[in-house]
């Protein structure tokens, strides 16, 4: 369900920055406004973005093969670090660009009605994108704040089409402000103020959209009440006296590896204790399928408490 979710998002994405780019680039070729070009090259950079995403999304679906036994799904992390690199090097880095070359020879504008028609459609293929995005974040969020979901998603390609239709929608408002300043006052040199604002807001969203791939990519716990399921689970289980340790890690927003310590009854054979971790293995996912692999360890009752106590004395 979340890679439909998160397929149907990029796609709408996908179409809007299409529709949107080309328009910008006509649009730019005929005023010759240097904002104009920094949100044609900005929608552009988003219709690869997009591209590279539904890649990932392919990649990370492949079966686990030899070389590859847990699965890929951290491909998808790796292409999300690198969309928000491309953000970063080619988004923000071309606005710039284009805004200090403008603003040191400025050059006035032609056909400034043109802009004005293409940020329209603009902003109704970015809000049909956006919408979209919105939608399906929001359902996904359930209560908890936008930043702080975006933050504790597993999933980059929700919260990061998210962001970059919501910093195309701001661009645009730069945009139009720079283009609308530029030819009300005869001051060129704000079109060229506008794309530098444009380059700006692109820097500022991919540091962020890079700092949160680049946690996943590195390894993030799967959420508390997934551990506390886990947990509660294999505590409950006959023959279990007590259980410790949780260890989890995303291997993609649906892949999640786990291991948990357990202190098995003293009058269990070795057979029985197999047969509970067996178990515990069925139940766990049966609950959570997106557990790929989870290995219990069994561990005595004073082991536990010497990690406890280092636990407590760390923290």
């Amino acid at each position: 369900m979340a890679s439909r979710a998160s397929k149907r998002v990029i796609y709408a994405a996908l179409v809007g920055n299409l529709l949107v780019a080309s328009t910008k680039f006509v649009a730019s070729g005929l005023t010759g406004s240097s904002a104009m070009a920094s949100e044609a090259i900005h929608s552009l950079v988003d219709t690869g973005n997009e591209i590279l995403l539904l890649y990932g999304l392919h990649r990370a679906a492949k079966p686990p093969d030899e070389l590859h036994p847990l699965g890929h799904g951290r491909e998808l992390y790796f292409w999300s670090f690198i969309v928000a690199l491309l953000i970063f090097t080619i988004g923000a880095g071309v606005s710039l660009y284009q805004g200090v070359r403008h603003i040191i020879a400025p050059a006035p504008m032609s056909h400034p009605i043109v802009n004005y028609v293409v940020l329209g459609l603009a902003l109704v293929f970015e809000g049909g994108s956006w919408g979209v995005a919105i939608k399906e974040f929001r359902a996904a969020k359930g209560k908890r704040g936008y930043l702080e979901a975006a933050r504790q998603s597993k999933d980059p390609t929700m919260f990061m089409v998210l962001f970059e239709d919501t910093a195309a929608l701001i661009g645009l408002m730069i945009a139009l402000a720079g283009i609308t300043a530029s030819h009300v006052l005869g001051r060129p040199e704000l079109d060229g103020a506008a794309s530098i604002g444009i380059g700006l807001l692109l820097g500022m969203v991919a540091l962020f959209l890079a700092s949160e791939s680049k946690g996943l990519l590195m390894g993030e716990p799967a959420a508390s009440e997934v551990v506390a399921s886990i947990c509660a689970i294999a505590h409950a289980q006959p023959g279990v006296e007590r259980s410790s340790g949780l260890f989890t890690v995303h291997l993609g927003p649906d892949q999640v590896v786990a291991a948990i310590t357990a202190d098995f009854r003293d009058t269990l054979s070795a057979a029985d204790v197999e047969a509970v971790v067996a178990e515990i293995e069925d139940r766990v996912k049966a609950v959570h399928p997106e557990i790929v692999l989870l290995m219990v360890k069994p561990q005595s009752a004073a082991a536990l408490e010497r990690v406890r106590a280092r636990r407590a004395g760390g923290a």
